[in-house]
């Protein structure tokens, strides 16, 4: 229901409420704005006897409604009969009061639950109308008891009409109000819909990734098999001649044809390596190959380094994990390599719909405008760690000052699907989380 169909509502409430009084009031203005058509003094004190029992007619009824909410035919019928009858008599000594007789036309429906009762009510309000129109009671010819008859026709085929009217429309209304109703389900259908078919775009979008990643991976398992497995092979092979052979000669010739050989399978394992999964995660979780890989940066660099995990650690694609552990890795390198820093900080924090990676040192950090594009040495640099993380649908901000160290962050979106949290993985009664 609408805002303006409460106020109507508490609008035509408080019409009902009311206009009995606002009735009675009228027809006792006029009546005494008239004071000849009730001119023996005992009429005048009958009028205000009657009055007063209105008065005390609707109190009773306003308090009966007040403390029974719900309908009760047989209070609203005695209301009724004696409203109906305290109206008659007051038409009879003053015509006036016909305007409170009226009052059986408003709030008739409301009264009354049956088609019969409600034309009853109203049949029997415009009796009393239709005989103040004609003149007043009692009447005094045969004419007078022909205009109010045909008064009296008059007035119920208005009523049949404006009836008619007023049950089609609420007829009308109710319908309307359906199909207000049932569009509404429809459009929460709908929108339930579309965000499953959101959810499942999700999924089959994670679902072909991982497909691509997988099948990426057979095929580099299968050409690596066909290639650097094969030229380690020749390569034992020309070894086993140079190891059986006294000649110098032949030893040189299989010694470069097996140089020839590692430099060819360097070649293919620098091309094939960068898409391979990360070993370490074959066996653990994202945040124990990252606090392992942290640590061995330690002995290695000798750089005092922290890894922190903060959140629930939700499921992700393989590819999410190998993308941040592969960052990571890099991201340390150039540390290493660059920073000239005492101390690194690495955070994995899990939050509602994203996964975050930032890695903190106290370095000779650079200007941000002006980022290093590529290692010397053949790594990605960041601008290789920016591409490894839109290719996921991810994101790299780097913020460093000259001297004041550099911090590095990747953020990757995660599905609604993907975020369920993730056992714990434990060793005898150890966390390895």
């Amino acid at each position: 229901m609408t805002t303006a169909e409460s106020d109507l509502d508490r609008r035509w409430a408080t019409v009902l409420r009311r206009h009995p009084y606002w009735l009675l009031a009228t027809a006792t203005l006029l009546s005494m704005a008239r004071p000849e058509l009730t001119p023996a003094t005992g009429e005048r004190v009958a009028v205000g006897a009657l009055i007063v029992a209105a008065l005390v007619l609707q109190l009773w009824w306003g308090r009966a409604r007040r403390s029974s909410p719900g309908p009760d035919t047989t209070s609203a019928a005695t209301y009724f009969v004696l409203r109906w009858a305290i109206s008659v008599a007051l038409t009879w000594l003053a015509p006036f009061f016909a305007f409170y007789a009226a009052a059986g036309y408003i709030d008739n429906n409301e009264l009354f639950s049956g088609r019969r009762r409600r034309q009853a009510g109203a049949f029997a309000s415009s009796l009393t109308v239709a005989a103040a129109q004609s003149g007043g009671m009692p009447f005094q010819s045969s004419s007078q008891w022909a205009v109010f008859a045909g008064l009296l026709l008059a007035n119920n085929a208005l009523l049949y009409v404006i009836t008619y009217f007023v049950e089609h429309e609420e007829i009308r209304s109710a319908a309307r109000a359906a199909t207000i109703a049932e569009l509404e389900r429809t459009n929460t259908a709908l929108q339930q819909a579309l965000d499953e078919n959101v959810t499942l775009q999700a999924q089959l979008l994670v679902q072909a990734r991982e497909a691509g990643v997988d099948e990426e991976r057979r095929r580099l398992a299968a050409e690596i098999h066909d290639t650097l497995a094969q030229g380690l092979a020749g390569i034992i092979a020309q070894l086993r001649v140079v190891s059986s052979t006294p000649d110098p000669a032949t030893a040189r010739e299989h010694v470069d044809r097996a140089a020839d050989l590692a430099r060819h399978s360097l070649g293919e394992a620098r091309r094939s390596v960068r898409n391979l999964a990360p070993v370490g995660l074959v066996h653990d979780t994202l945040p124990q190959a990252l606090r392992k890989t942290v640590a061995r940066w330690t002995e290695q660099s000798g750089i005092p380094a922290a890894f922190t995990l903060t959140g629930q650690v939700l499921d992700m694609p393989g590819e999410h994990s190998a993308t941040l552990l592969r960052m990571t890795q890099e991201a340390l390198t150039n540390v290493a390599k660059h920073a000239a820093a005492d101390r690194v900080g690495v955070t994995l924090s899990y939050m509602d719909g994203e996964v975050t990676l930032d890695v903190r040192d106290n370095g000779r950090g650079f200007a941000s405008r002006q980022p290093p594009q590529r290692t010397g040495a053949g790594g990605f640099g960041l601008e290789g760690m920016r591409s490894r993380a839109e290719r996921v649908a991810g994101s790299l901000t780097v913020e460093s000052e000259p001297g004041h160290g550099t911090a590095i962050s990747i953020r990757l979106p995660l599905a609604p699907t993907e975020q369920r949290p993730v056992p714990s993985r434990r060793h005898g009664d150890r966390d390895l989380t």
